[in-house]
């Protein structure tokens, strides 16, 4: 059996983004390219390992079987370069992968970067900006020492860091007709069209549960609730009166300041999203990404509340 790093690189890709053509754009190669190596992949194994419904595919039983052992080659693999890196004497310029959710990438995370560039002046950032569960792909494949994600990743591969908690605000339209700024409950808002995002399967505690259990301590029962796997989409459908939504407070920052949208504190709401650093347990971390960690929690009571 001859397998290749190319290969499996490019069968994670598909894995994670469900589609040949978004592979090929992230990989930077072309699509018969892609499909090359998938095919060689699955000649050297003896087993498809997707599955084809027009332009989605979904990974076979095979496939699904090879996923965990794929990422931890390819983590091991960067790991074990990262760690030669760091310990030559001569290795100039070292690099911090960070993988993070777009919204967090807001001024508290800026001011740890700011202290960790004071500290370390020759060293560079990789920045990507992701959603929750693309960030735990990231450091699940070591393409990322570390991730900042809503909630903690249950995966036993990975260590959860508690960073602290981002308030959420009820978010209105601009012309909302309720103009209090806080109010003591969520009462108010029965009948409304609430957006929300979908619950994750087998997690009680997700970000698309959280809004029924409010809404339920609220005494609101049968709530319209709309599931959008998007939270810039949830922005977009509030501006245009689609409906409202509990967000945190990063994510409509420049929102709020332009006046498209409006943030209602209530005072019973009982709510928080968790927020997390992600590592690799047992994978190669270095100075940089333990001292990155450090500089978080050092500001992260600044900007986050418990």
């Amino acid at each position: 059996m001859d397998v290749t790093l190319e290969e499996l690189e490019t069968f994670l890709c598909i894995a994670h983004v469900g589609r040949f053509t978004e592979a090929s754009r992230r990989l930077n190669r072309s699509q018969p390219a892609i499909s090359r190596r998938v095919h060689e992949l699955e000649r050297s194994l003896g087993a498809a390992l997707f599955e084809r419904s027009g332009r989605q595919v979904s990974l076979t039983e095979a496939g699904r079987a090879l996923l965990p052992h794929a990422e931890a080659v390819l983590a091991s693999v960067r790991d074990a370069q990262r760690a030669v890196h760091d310990a030559r004497a001569d290795a100039g310029t070292r690099t911090l992968s960070l993988a993070i959710v777009g919204t967090l990438a807001d001024s508290h995370i800026v001011d740890a970067l700011r202290a960790f560039e004071s500290r370390f002046p020759q060293a560079e950032v990789e920045l990507r900006t992701a959603t929750s569960r693309e960030v735990s792909a990231l450091v699940r494949t070591g393409e990322a020492t570390m991730g900042l994600r809503y909630f903690p990743d249950q995966d036993p591969r990975l260590e959860s860091i508690p960073l602290g908690a981002e308030r959420l605000l009820v978010v209105v339209p601009a012309s909302y007709p309720v103009t209090a700024t806080r109010l003591p409950d969520l009462r108010v808002f029965e009948g409304e069209r609430w957006l929300s995002f979908p619950p994750e399967r087998g997690r009680a505690d997700s970000y698309g549960h959280l809004l029924e259990r409010q809404l339920a301590a609220a005494g609101l029962t049968e709530p319209a609730i709309t599931r959008i796997d998007s939270l810039t989409a949830q922005r977009r459908l509030v501006e245009a009166g689609f409906g409202i939504a509990l967000m945190p407070t990063s994510s409509v920052r420049e929102e709020l300041r332009l006046g498209s949208l409006r943030a209602i504190e209530v005072e019973s709401l009982d709510a928080g999203l968790p927020v997390v650093a992600i590592l690799r347990r047992r994978g190669h971390r270095g100075t940089l990404a333990e001292s990155f960690l450090s500089m978080l929690k050092d500001h992260t009571p600044e900007l986050l509340t418990w």
